[in-house]
């Protein structure tokens, strides 16, 4: 098989994150079945994945939800805190439970951010008064090597596992970066970092699935503003996604979009993954895929497009 057979084209005009990379993933046909077998094998519980069909903006698309044990939810996650304005409050999620929903799951990204801190603000939340006993667990640390043992401890394919520490390698520099730390001593937040290991290992996972082999990704739309993270309101793009950029040689193309286009997790993707930024002079489509994302943006499809496809020789 040349290497040209199995190309995947990541068409990064409205953004990227790691949800939306597997669903998209998931649309192009890889089988939920095996991500499932797969995600089994992980050392690490408390979380259900979700995979269902929603409308955005007109396109069919595939959404792909990681659900946390209840004990884990984080619940701070609408969109006026998110952006630090009462503006956004109309997108909050009414239907809690409703994944479907616009505005649900808008933690996924709270976490996003929350995944990667320094241990000072850690250290504060043991100290809030209102966090009980049985909450208490969502404030231990991973670390890289806490991560990395996950992934090794699995049953993913070589190829899989190879791909997933490689995201997660290229995240724990630029939160490092971004922290003064090294990546050897940056901290995953516990209750983000099980989401961002099922996000990642599933992208692994999928594309193992599909024989993809190149990865092309011309460049990533980003919107502006500010987002509330771990540390407070940080400009957007924030800094773990500026230094991914930068670390992965990505181009940005800014859109008059408010609010984050492009997360960390979807970011490492890229920077850790992709061969090459100029498409294929010519190539025929054997599938299309649409990821669904979770955030109602204004002038945005809400929806990451992947192609498969075969590359004239």
């Amino acid at each position: 098989m040349s290497n040209h057979q199995h190309t995947l084209i990541i068409d990064g005009t409205s953004g990227i994150s790691g949800d939306m990379t597997v669903a998209a993933l998931l649309d192009l046909g890889a089988s939920e079945e095996h991500l499932r077998e797969q995600l089994a094998t992980l050392p690490v519980g408390g979380f259900e994945i979700a995979v269902s069909r929603v409308n955005k903006h007109g396109i069919d698309a595939c959404d792909f939800d990681v659900q946390l044990a209840e004990e884990l939810e984080n619940h701070d996650h609408d969109m006026a805190w998110l952006y630090g304005n009462e503006a956004a409050a109309e997108h909050t999620h009414e239907h809690e439970h409703h994944h479907h929903d616009h505005g649900e799951h808008e933690h996924e990204h709270c976490h996003e951010h929350e995944r990667v801190h320094c241990h000072e603000h850690d250290h504060e939340a043991h100290d809030h008064g209102h966090e009980d006993h049985h909450h208490a667990h969502h404030h231990h640390h991973r670390s890289l090597a806490d991560v990395t043992a996950i992934i090794d401890g699995s049953q993913l394919s070589d190829g899989a596992k190879r791909r997933a520490l490689a995201i997660f390698t290229a995240l724990a520099a630029a939160e490092a970066k971004a922290h003064g730390k090294t990546p050897e001593t940056v901290m995953f937040h516990e209750v983000g970092a099980i989401d961002s290991i099922v996000d990642v290992c599933s992208v692994a996972i999928c594309l193992d699935d599909l024989g993809v082999e190149d990865i092309v990704v011309e460049s990533l739309s980003e919107g502006h503003g500010a987002i509330r993270c771990a540390h407070g309101l940080m400009p957007i793009p924030v800094p773990a996604v500026v230094n991914l950029c930068q670390a992965g040689n990505i181009a940005l193309t800014p859109t008059p979009v408010t609010g984050e286009l492009v997360t960390p997790t979807g970011a490492a993707i890229v920077a850790a993954l992709r061969t090459s930024e100029h498409l294929p002079v010519r190539y025929r489509i054997e599938a299309v895929g649409y990821g669904a994302g979770k955030r109602p943006y204004e002038g945005c499809s809400g929806t990451l497009r992947c192609l498969l496809v075969h590359a004239d020789a």
